[in-house]
């Protein structure tokens, strides 16, 4: 597995009262990091699956409206 070295700015008191609580800095944010990509791509998926959806169109309902659109003018 290949790794990335970020470098990020937190609070100096942030940081300092982390390490006083024993928390892993490294493994949470990577952690947290992992959960927050996750979740962006099942909701890009989800969002694909509604669109996906609505772009199904019969020929029925396409008929139908092209109708409409004509007696509208």
């Amino acid at each position: 597995m290949k790794t990335e070295v970020l470098s990020i700015r937190v609070k100096k008191s942030l940081k300092d009262e982390a390490e006083k609580l024993g928390i892993d800095v490294k493994g949470t944010l990577e952690t947290l990091l992992e959960e927050m990509v996750t979740e962006k791509k099942q909701k890009a998926q989800e969002m694909a699956k509604e669109l996906s959806k609505l772009m199904i169109v019969t020929d029925k309902e396409w008929a139908n409206d092209i109708r409409k659109i004509r007696t509208e003018r």
